[in-house]
């Protein structure tokens, strides 16, 4: 018997009201960016210790602005410190959808797999003929074996 981890059925009204949750999330998180690898490896990183340290900052820099140099905007920083306030478990909760979107598409896509090779090994025992042979040629394109060529002396 086939495996079956999940069993999914969307109507077309789901699927349209999907999409435009999508479309209105997207639009409203239209002001993120995506940065290079190169971007990232060089961005200085707030984990949680560093995080106690900038909001500790926040605060005494706001209770001393007066000795703030005019190119610090410290309006700016703590705008961004209520942003990511806001939105970071907003954020948490999109990892977590698509984590198990991820692994709802690796377990669809298992089903299918192992349904597939239950078949096959049934018209294997079962029988011959062009349907067969078709099964047979999709499955040496994916398992097929790449034969290393012996070294030349």
């Amino acid at each position: 018997m086939s495996q079956n981890l999940v069993s999914v059925s969307l109507s077309n009204e789901d699927l349209a009201a999907l999409d435009a949750a999508l479309s209105t999330v997207e639009q409203k998180l239209a002001g993120l960016i995506e940065l290079s690898v190169e971007q990232r490896r060089n961005l200085s990183k707030m984990g949680d210790k560093s995080e106690a340290f900038c909001r500790q900052a926040l605060i005494v820099l706001a209770e001393n602005r007066q000795m703030l140099p005019p190119g610090l905007d410290l309006a700016e920083a703590e705008h961004d410190l209520r942003s990511l306030d806001q939105l970071r478990p907003r954020f948490a909760r999109l990892r977590r959808l698509v984590a198990n979107a991820d692994d709802t598409e690796m377990a669809l896509g298992s089903d299918i797999l192992n349904f597939a090779l239950d078949g096959y090994a049934v018209a294997k025992v079962i029988g011959k003929g062009a349907a067969l042979a078709t099964m047979k040629e999709a499955m040496s394109a994916r398992y097929s074996r790449r034969r290393s060529e012996p070294p030349q002396p």
